[in-house]
């Protein structure tokens, strides 16, 4: 963890460390299953699947990793700015400037997205290829400086604690366990027609091993996902903690997350879709708004729900009063 200002939560980190170790169970009970059940079949060697499918899946993790800033800033459309770019980017400056102060933390390139849509995010793998995104919809919103503020913390802890960096590393076992199914689908094993040592068809033995193979690696990919959506949500409440008690004013961001999440209802659906390749990372996920939320799409989600957000925001203000 980056040595800032930010506060730690030592509940949320011992939850976020739980999960990955078991994504690292989840990965280590899948890689065995799949070795033995290759290994079994006495036609490719089960190792060398593993160790091609890990080998891209390092590839395709370290250039994900390094490459994170420039992904984002192309799909999003965000253009680098200075404070003498404008009002907007002048105002926009000047707020990260005290928030890297306040944090003492190296301040991020700066980006504005032309998108109507009130959302901001922070994605690169350290403070020195970190850079912070806010929408023209947000700085054209009616969110004053402290909600702004509250918003921009809430993204920049994310930067502190290396989020990207963790969420990068829990992601790469998923990578790898859809890699290693389509390996050992398409590889000679399941090829050349079926025909095993001395032209024998054998047909009949693959596909009992196609079967456990794909139905291991369902399971895997499944229970990984729904670990990964776990950490991230840890990942946006812990942010939204230490950033509320970096501004000593968690009702500004908790006055910040109802205007952002009620303005989705005035976005153009076409708008929101374009959105979704970036709803990991955004301050709030890109959706429609309104109706109840059903429990079942809050297992899937990157995000928790509004209430959790403002019920642990509260609890924050709760403390803080009493330690004035």
């Amino acid at each position: 963890m980056a040595k800032t200002r930010y506060a730690p939560d030592r509940g949320l980190t011992a939850r976020m460390t739980l999960t990955m170790f078991l994504l690292g169970l989840v990965f280590v009970a899948f890689i065995t299953i799949l070795v033995l059940v290759l290994s079994a079949t006495g036609r490719v060697s089960g190792g060398a699947i593993i160790f091609f499918a890990v080998l891209l899946g390092l590839v395709l993790g370290v250039g994900s990793l390094f490459y994170s800033d420039k992904i984002a800033l192309s799909t999003s459309g965000a253009q680098l700015v200075t404070p003498q770019d404008g009002p907007q980017a002048a105002r926009l400056h000047g707020i990260v400037d005290r928030l890297c102060a306040l944090a003492n933390m190296p301040k991020p390139r700066v980006a504005i997205a032309p998108s109507p849509m009130l959302n901001a995010f922070a994605t690169g793998r350290n403070s020195k290829t970190a850079v912070l995104v806010v929408t023209t919809g947000l700085l054209n919103s009616n969110l004053d400086d402290g909600e702004l503020e509250a918003v921009l913390a809430h993204e920049l802890s994310h930067v502190a604690h290396k989020d990207v960096v963790v969420m990068t590393i829990a992601s790469f076992l998923g990578i790898i366990a859809g890699l290693l199914v389509r390996f050992a689908f398409y590889s000679e094993l399941f090829g050349g027609g079926g025909r095993g040592r001395g032209g024998n068809n054998n047909n009949g033995g693959a596909l009992p091993v196609i079967f456990i193979v794909l139905i291991v690696g369902i399971v895997t990919y499944a229970v990984s996902f729904l670990l990964i959506r776990l950490l991230s949500r840890y990942r946006e409440l812990a942010a939204d903690r230490s950033g509320a008690l970096l501004t000593g004013q968690p009702s500004k961001l908790a006055s910040a997350l109802q205007k952002v999440s009620g303005s989705m209802n005035s976005i153009p659906t076409k708008d929101l879709r374009s959105a979704e390749p970036l709803n990991a990372f955004y301050f709030v996920p890109a959706f429609k708004a309104g109706g109840k939320e059903v429990a079942l799409s809050n297992i899937f989600s990157t995000h928790p729900t509004l209430d959790r957000r403002l019920r642990q925001l509260a609890e924050i203000s709760d403390q803080l009063s009493k330690q004035a």
